[in-house]
């Protein structure tokens, strides 16, 4: 066999035994050195698997049949798990998916940014990590003249028919889409069709402030009319008392983006509101909300606890959306500085704050990493800065910001070990240590994993 031939061919049969998890979940087989990444497969699993795709770095294959089962296995409780897409890990105890999350973590540190001595700490995990999503959005399509929810089956557009339920989000969200199909299908509002371009009702969004007890319906559609409205609200708010707010958010493009950029008021009010840990939030169709709250306060909570605020300090959250983390920070700061490009989270952050009587909190429409530059030139000097981005990470001219403002600390919040990685070791190069992580659960029974660094400044 030539050194670039791959010694398994395509649909052939094979049985592997499996040393490791990728970050995805996939189990991971090697036949003389050469990996192949099965999903469903877990380590110390001997499995027979079927090569469905060869290239000659790694193969991916199909699990077959399990010959030795680990005892991490469980039965996957959704019914639907294997069609789906979701989630990557129900068949994987909870124990298993926490210690996963914390090596996946600890692999990014040691591999992408070279930081060998930090100690990644045991991911904080959910008492019962069922039924904790407090937002979901759900595609409509037809099936012979029916309206049908359902998420899509994995890699395509189809939508899983009969599928009634999801068991990572909330029951009452559950319902919601359900009485919205069932109302909508009786008036005979059409469902949009991706191939035509054709049909009105796209998605059906239903948002949840769970300590409130307060419900957003959000209906988008390929329209800006809306046919049959004051019939669907009526029914809808009669059926639902916690209905607070009913939305359209108009999306008339050929795309896979869910929301469109319009949205109006069809009834009720444009906020749900809902609180964590005593801050109150107003949350709108577009605000960026964590979907799990009770986990987003034990993430708040690690957030506070690295930042050490004694009261005295000023505090800069970048990429401070709706101003959660900020609210959060502000009750034991001196003074916090948001700033976030998105101008209706701006406003948001503002009217929160107001919200929660907090008068040491100032929001500022913009790139962090042109705001806090000038910023400089006016003499401020942060004693914490806070960031939080997006999953590619910081800009390399956010990163180059924050180290000429030279802060005692910097808390960086992450939904991605690989960019978060990088970043230190950009962040280390510029005269900071990290000193801990703490992987955070807020999305049991998937492969994403959230976590907190601390960095503190190594003074010359």
């Amino acid at each position: 066999m030539s050194k670039h031939q791959a010694p398994v061919k395509k649909n052939e049969t094979v049985t592997l035994y499996f040393e490791d998890v990728t970050h995805e979940g996939n189990g991971v087989g090697k036949i003389d050195g050469y990996p192949m990444f099965v999903p469903h497969v877990l380590p110390g699993e001997t499995a027979q698997v079927k090569a469905i795709k060869v290239n000659k770095n790694f193969a991916i294959g199909k699990l077959l049949e399990i010959e030795q089962v680990s005892p991490d296995r469980v039965d996957p409780p959704c019914y639907v798990y294997s069609q789906c897409g979701g989630c990557q890990l129900q068949h994987m105890s909870y124990q298993m998916q926490l210690r996963m999350k914390a090596q996946q973590v600890q692999s990014a540190l040691q591999k992408i940014g070279h930081i060998k001595e930090v100690q990644v700490e045991p991911t904080l995990g959910m008492e019962d990590p069922w039924r904790y999503r407090n937002k979901v959005q759900i595609p409509v399509a037809e099936k012979n003249g029916q309206l049908i929810t359902g998420f899509y089956r994995k890699r395509s557009h189809d939508i899983i028919d009969g599928m009634d339920r999801c068991i990572i989000t909330s029951e009452s969200n559950d319902q919601m889409v359900e009485a919205v199909r069932k109302i909508a299908d009786d008036l005979g509002i059409s469902a949009y069709d991706e191939q035509t371009h054709r049909g009105i009702l796209r998605h059906i969004m239903v948002r949840s402030g769970q300590a409130h007890d307060q419900t957003m319906v959000v209906l988008v559609t390929r329209t800006s009319e809306l046919p049959h409205k004051k019939q669907l609200i009526k029914r809808l708010t009669e059926a639902n008392p916690n209905i607070k707010s009913i939305m359209q958010n108009i999306n008339p493009e050929r795309t896979n983006v869910i929301l469109g950029k319009k949205t109006k008021c069809l009834w009720g009010e444009a906020y749900i509101y809902d609180s964590i840990d005593e801050i109150k939030f107003a949350i709108s169709a577009k605000s960026f909300y964590q979907v799990n709250p009770s986990q987003t306060q034990v993430l708040y909570h690690k957030v506070l606890e690295y930042a050490a605020l004694t009261g005295n300090e000023t505090v800069i959250d970048a990429y401070c959306g709706i101003g959660t983390i900020s609210l959060f920070l502000a009750r034991n700061a001196k003074k916090v500085l948001g700033v976030e490009i998105v101008p209706e989270a701006i406003e948001d952050a503002k009217r929160n704050a107001e919200l929660n009587h907090l008068t040491n909190t100032e929001f500022f429409v913009g790139q962090a990493e042109k705001v806090m530059p000038w910023w400089t030139t006016q003499g401020l000097k942060p004693d914490v800065i806070v960031v939080d981005p997006p999953r590619k990470g910081c800009d390399q001219a956010l990163l180059e910001a924050m180290l000429a403002m030279r802060p005692d600390r910097i808390v960086y919040v992450s939904c991605n070990p690989s960019t978060l990685a990088r970043d230190l070791a950009i962040l280390e190069n510029g005269g900071y240590q990290t000193k801990k992580v703490q992987p955070v659960d807020m999305f049991p029974q998937t492969s994403h994993v959230e976590c907190v660094a601390l960095m503190s400044r190594v003074d010359e």
